[in-house]
């Protein structure tokens, strides 16, 4: 009934300007993106509402792009998987982090190593064999378990020489009772706590669906567990920087409901409308560096390939805090 709502809402707003919603010399130009990224909707009018969708996401990307070429911006944007969906339909599926309460959260561990004068100026834990393949999380508001698997992966290689891809699967359907909903959100040191009392299954024996199921956890499938997590002092880029330099991975939580965040392609994104305090995104801080003067983080993401440069971001470093990248920081123990 909605997706008929809007069609029909679409269709009055056209009959009414008289002029047409999408753009004729564009056909191609769709056909090709469809193809691209296999999209196949339902309906006629489904599709009609997700070019339309796609067409105004395409303004506002080469808009963007051409303030950036003049120096306006410090990244550019472009057309991914996720270019046919409204921003805040985008959000509601993909963004489902459930942050911690800031004001009555204490933690039981903390990293504060506020001391960065003798870390290296680059660190990227892919070229030491720390981290997995780029995942998709697909349209489930997972993030928080792939942010989870992602440090442990990491932390499990420090530990034994083996990168073992784990499943987020086992985490949604598995650890309700400790915090997490599923597709609905969760946070990854509730996921922790799973890990430390049930251990987690491996990517192979419990593959990924994307759909809230019957838990399926084998125990005699565990492939890692640890032995609880340590938060990094809040609010403290320093503290953030000598974890990521010192352990490994780090688990992080940012504000990524912006639509600049879901077209993003490449450079050092700055949003000046990020919060550091509204999280509603897990991922992964895999290193960091500076690209032509701009100190950056360098962060996994779980949306597939197709995002951001092959699946990967740079946010910007000692940028207040960009998009809350160091407010709710964490990683387990082995």
């Amino acid at each position: 009934m909605k997706m008929k709502s809007l069609v029909a809402v679409l269709l009055f707003v056209a009959c009414a300007a008289s002029v047409p919603l999408s753009d004729n010399f564009l056909d191609q130009s769709w056909q090709t993106y469809m193809k691209l990224f296999n999209k196949k909707y339902e309906t006629a009018e489904n599709e009609f509402v997700r070019r339309v969708i796609w067409e105004k996401n395409l303004q506002y990307v080469n808009q963007h792009n051409l303030e950036a070429d003049m120096g306006l911006h410090t990244y550019w944007l472009g057309l991914n998987e996720y270019a046919d969906l409204e921003n805040r339909e985008f959000v509601k599926k993909m963004n489902n982090l459930i942050p911690r309460n800031l004001t009555t959260y204490k933690p039981k561990l903390i990293f504060a190593n506020d001391n960065i004068k003798d870390l290296p100026d680059t660190v990227d834990w892919r070229t030491k064999g720390y981290v997995t393949e780029v995942k998709n999380q697909a349209q489930c508001g997972s993030c928080w378990a792939f942010s989870t698997t992602g440090s442990l992966e990491g932390q499990i290689f420090k530990k034994t020489g083996k990168l073992v891809s784990l499943s987020e699967q086992n985490l949604v359907d598995c650890s309700a009772s400790f915090g997490n909903n599923g597709c609905e959100g969760g946070l990854m040191d509730n996921a922790f706590k799973y890990i430390k009392k049930f251990g987690i299954d491996s990517e192979a024996s419990y593959p990924y669906e994307g759909v809230d199921a019957k838990c399926r956890y084998k125990k005699s499938e565990v492939v890692a567990t640890d032995t609880g997590y340590v938060d990094v002092k809040s609010m403290s880029e320093d503290s953030l920087q000598s974890a990521v330099a010192k352990v490994g991975p780090i688990s992080v939580a940012i504000d990524a409901g912006h639509l600049s965040f879901q077209l993003y392609k490449h450079g050092v994104y700055k949003e000046s409308r990020c919060s550091a305090t509204a999280l509603d995104h897990g991922v992964l801080a895999a290193g960091y560096g500076t690209d032509n003067g701009q100190d950056y983080w360098l962060v996994k993401n779980s949306w597939g390939g197709s995002w951001g440069v092959k699946g990967y971001i740079k946010m910007a470093r000692n940028h207040n805090n960009m998009c809350g990248i160091a407010t709710q920081a964490s990683y387990p123990t082995v």
